[in-house]
């Protein structure tokens, strides 16, 4: 009965031919979605379940990547090529197209599973300790132009059924062309390349580059471009080549050395220095940061003017004590102690050049943390004691005259 249903359904389609080859076709598509099902809800699941029992496969970015899902597709697209082919009254033209079609989809599935693996290589790699020093996503962005555009010749050559050998002869022609369009690839790489072996910048450095407002840390380093992100939260993407060509400042150097710069002027009214009086060293032998200074100090000059003999009677021929000076080694003392105050690095205080807007009085040292918050603190409390402590030197800090000066003058002249 089986037998003589059979025969009768043959000769049934044979006579109806395009119900034969629609039915045919339909049975190619559901065998080729059965073909996809299977690989993916089974034999992936499988594999899958096997990676993330084994050591590597613990990795989270392993877990997510979907370069495996991606090959899986490969399988109803070659079932589709070779089943085409098979279907009697299908036209060469349209059995031509569709495998040439699914060819280039594997080509392209191929490529695109290739750079999910590159992306797993790069992630993986950027969790290991040397990412930050040597980071290697640029090279893989390279890797991904050579790939697609291989996989570009290939797929155009699949679709006109032509060997990549006749597209790849003419690339010769192309190169200026080619050298033209991808002029900033090319300078980018050659700059990452630099960058990467002479070790300019790496994730996590504090840039500036006043030319293009980027003040901040590097966040990312990519072939074309370089991610900083500034403190104000804003991001500035920087053309790679542009570490290469213009000037930029790293503070990776004081990060590492552990002590960040304070250099930071105390304007001084030049009216308020003068010579120290015996009631003023006396008052300021109180400070126990100035008792061998002032002791030393006094010794220094007595012998100095000890040999000035007559001279030595006119005061304007001697040798004294000045307020500034004094507050000077006050200064370099204070600093000596401090406990956030580097002892081993530049540490002094100075005066600069005066001019109209008083005597700078300049200290220089480094803090002992490169934290921003840390340094801004010790150095407000380290300028908070020194501007407090000011007036006992008879010292006053100049600032050009505000509203409430000039008023005060006004109410004194009606005054009198």
């Amino acid at each position: 009965m089986s037998d003589f249903d059979f025969s009768a359904y043959q000769g049934w389609l044979e006579q109806h031919p395009e119900t034969r080859l629609w039915l045919s076709i339909g049975l190619l598509i559901l065998v080729a979605w059965l073909s996809n099902f299977i690989v993916k809800k089974v034999l992936i699941r499988g594999i899958l379940r096997a990676l993330r029992a084994s050591a590597y496969g613990q990795h989270q970015v392993i877990q997510h990547s979907a370069f495996i899902s991606r090959l899986a597709n490969i399988v109803p697209a070659l079932i589709i090529s070779k089943g085409i082919t098979l279907i009697e009254g299908v036209s060469e033209t349209v059995t031509t197209i569709v495998v040439n079609v699914c060819n280039a989809f594997v080509v392209l599935t191929i490529a695109l599973a290739i750079a999910n693996i590159l992306t797993l290589i790069n992630a993986i790699y950027e969790q290991g300790p040397d990412a930050k020093t040597k980071p290697i996503k640029g090279y893989v962005q390279v890797l991904k132009i050579v790939v697609f555009t291989v996989a570009l010749i290939l797929m155009i050559a699949a679709l006109v059924d032509r060997s990549p050998l006749i597209l790849l002869s003419g690339l010769g022609a192309m190169a200026a062309v080619l050298m033209l369009i991808f002029q900033d690839t090319i300078l980018s790489l050659v700059a990452s390349v630099q960058i990467s072996s002479n070790d300019v910048i790496r994730v996590g450095d504090w840039v500036e580059m006043p030319q293009l407002n980027a003040d901040g840390d590097v966040i990312d380093i990519a072939l074309h471009t370089v991610k900083v992100q500034n403190w104000d939260k804003t991001i500035t993407t920087i053309p790679t080549r542009r570490f290469m060509t213009d000037a930029f400042k790293n503070w990776r150097g004081m990060q590492q050395s552990g002590g960040r710069r304070i250099k930071r002027s105390l304007m001084l009214d030049q009216q308020s220095v003068h010579f120290l009086d015996s009631e003023e060293r006396k008052h300021l032998t109180r400070f126990s940061l100035l008792e061998d200074y002032l002791a030393e100090k006094q010794k220094e000059i007595d012998s100095w003017n000890s040999e000035l003999a007559e001279r030595g009677q006119e005061p304007v021929n001697t040798r004294r004590i000045t307020n500034i000076g004094t507050f000077r080694a006050y200064v370099q003392r204070y600093l000596a102690s401090h406990p956030g105050v580097r002892q081993d690095m530049t540490l002094m205080a100075r005066q600069l050049a005066p001019g109209a807007d008083g005597l700078p009085l300049e200290i220089y040292c480094f803090t002992n943390t490169t934290a921003w918050l840390a340094y801004e603190g010790i150095q407000s409390d380290i300028f908070d004691h020194l501007l407090a402590i000011l007036p006992e030197f008879g010292l006053r800090v100049y600032q050009h005259p505000s509203g409430m000066d000039i008023r005060a003058i006004q109410l004194s002249r009606q005054d009198d």
